[in-house]
């Protein structure tokens, strides 16, 4: 996530300077807890926290466990990683529902927060997993409060429980209390209330709160905190706790670039678990809170479990089912790349997808110049073509090409470097389908791919190209002499990623991934 990239930049070079130790000492250890606690100061982490997280890694990296250890810069970034996951709160906790619907669910947290649009995102999270929320619009004071939850709520599915027209009119208890009668009559089994905010924390939004609190008798009461107000989060969460108390937290805008302190502070400062994360603007970008993956992240070893839930969430089983045997006959198309390529863009961002993989470090600075058209200019090109032409790109000569690019408002080299990618995603496809790890262009040969008898060797065969592009066939013929890998243009990946992949994971990296993943 972008909003620990310095944190996580930080940590990345702090702990390089321990590669290559047979042994730490005093000084070492010292020298490294030092850059750590600058880094997580400069993250606009609480100081109180920093010290805490400080004191834990150096007792633990001047320990029996790092001196006896094999690789003891391994150990002491396994260390960092462990007191991490112990401030973000530990284990992950999940909602608790009431034994008898409607469960309510409160929000609370300071105007500008994201409540509302979390709200929203809320109620469709809850009726994907088979409940049926329904939203209650109890912030009647900020103008066009109410409107702005029925517009969110008719985009999340959800029914908007809203009697008062808000703008400073009606009485939020009473439309609190109104709304629980209301769900048990309809029968919604989640009630969620969206509350008043204010600009800064004051007596009279407390009382309001707190007196919604005591009317509704809530079940869980979430205090929505934005990611990037640093230092300003430990003050807010401590107001909010004493004057309302809360049983969870949900973070906002962890998309953002700020230096994300508020994240690594509020769950150690309040004792209160962090529940749920929202991570973009979109209303299905928002996931359940998991401390060791969230930690995962920061020390960019990537967050490969969320990855694979994304995708089974995003991705039809029967169809992915289809697709696997068409790779495994080679029977693979054009309109199954189109298939799997809107499913693709069904988990959201393109960036944040990519910045889950281990070493995803190497590659920022070409994820943040990614333009993530590229997916809906692809698919401009594929729906401009025949249902042949799709299923048989082979029939694609000169004119069908040119008759294509002015179909999809795109340029014949765009349409000649799709049939090129397609080609080799197939490819690639292919080798993953029966087993194998492919050689992703750019990167190199993935670690255990293509050794034979676990000699090390590496089987190749120096062949010429056979491209049909003389000027092609003659960069790849030198680069084939000169003992490299020559990537065609526009490759890289099936979806115009290209040089997002250039100075990627690296080969050590790839073999943690491959051996997570039983290749």
């Amino acid at each position: 996530m972008a909003t620990f990239g310095n944190l996580t930049d930080r940590l990345a070079e702090t702990f390089k300077n321990l590669r290559g130790k047979g042994k730490l000492s005093p000084a070492d250890v010292d020298g490294t807890v030092r850059e750590i606690r600058r880094a997580l100061l400069d993250a606009d982490v609480a100081l109180e926290v920093v010290k805490e997280f400080t004191g834990k890694v150096r007792e633990r990296a001047l320990g029996d466990e790092v001196s006896k250890a094999l690789n003891p810069a391994q150990q002491v970034v396994q260390i960092v990683n462990d007191e991490l996951v112990a401030i973000l709160g530990g284990e992950a906790r999940r909602l608790q529902f009431a034994k008898t619907a409607p469960t309510v669910i409160m929000l609370a947290g300071l105007q500008g927060a994201g409540k509302t649009t979390l709200a929203g995102k809320l109620a469709k999270w809850l009726a994907k997993d088979g409940h049926t929320p329904m939203l209650v619009a109890a912030d009647l004071q900020r103008p066009n409060a109410v409107t702005q939850l029925q517009v969110v709520g008719e985009q999340a599915g959800a029914h908007v429980f809203a009697p008062e027209p808000g703008n400073g009119v009606g009485n939020p208890v009473r439309v609190a209390k109104d709304a629980i009668k209301y769900a048990r009559d309809k029968q919604y089994d989640v009630v969620i209330v969206d509350t008043a905010g204010r600009l800064g924390v004051d007596a009279e939004l407390m009382k309001q709160a707190s007196d919604i609190r005591k009317a509704v008798d809530p079940d869980e009461v979430l205090f929505v905190i934005d990611a990037m107000i640093g230092q300003d989060a430990v003050a807010t969460a401590r107001a909010f706790q004493q004057g309302v108390d809360f049983t969870g937290v949900v973070l906002s805008k962890l998309d953002g670039d700020a230096r994300g302190g508020a994240a690594l502070s509020v769950a150690s400062v309040t004792g209160r678990p962090i529940i749920f994360a929202s991570t973009g603007e979109s209303l299905d970008a928002f996931e359940p809170f998991y401390p060791d993956r969230m930690a995962s992240r920061i020390l960019d070893l990537g967050d490969i479990l969320t990855l694979i839930e994304q995708a089974q969430g995003a991705f039809d089983e029967e169809e992915t089912r289809k697709v696997a045997e068409k790779l495994a006959t080679s029977t693979f198309t054009l309109e199954d790349f189109l298939s799997q390529m809107q499913q693709l863009k069904n988990m959201g961002s393109i960036k944040n997808m990519l910045g889950m993989l281990p070493g995803a470090k190497g590659m920022r600075e070409q994820l943040e110049n990614f333009d993530e058209r590229e997916i809906t200019r692809t698919e401009a090109i594929i729906q401009s073509m025949t249902i042949q032409e799709r299923r048989q790109p082979k029939v694609l000569n000169g004119s069908r090409r040119v008759r294509i690019a002015r179909g999809s408002g795109t340029t014949v080299t765009e349409v000649n470097a799709l049939v090129n990618r397609f080609e080799q995603a197939a490819k690639m496809m292919k080798t993953v389908a029966k087993g194998g790890m492919p050689q992703v262009p750019g990167m190199g040969p993935v670690p255990g791919a293509g050794f034979s008898g676990g000699r090390g060797k590496v089987q190749s065969k120096k062949k010429g190209s056979k491209s049909g592009n003389p000027a092609k066939r003659a960069a790849e013929n030198a680069a084939l002499a000169s003992g490299t890998k020559q990537a065609a243009p526009g490759s890289g990946a099936g979806f115009g990623l290209g040089d997002a992949i250039q100075g990627g994971p690296s080969e050590e990296e790839l073999a943690s991934l491959q051996k997570f993943l039983g290749r």
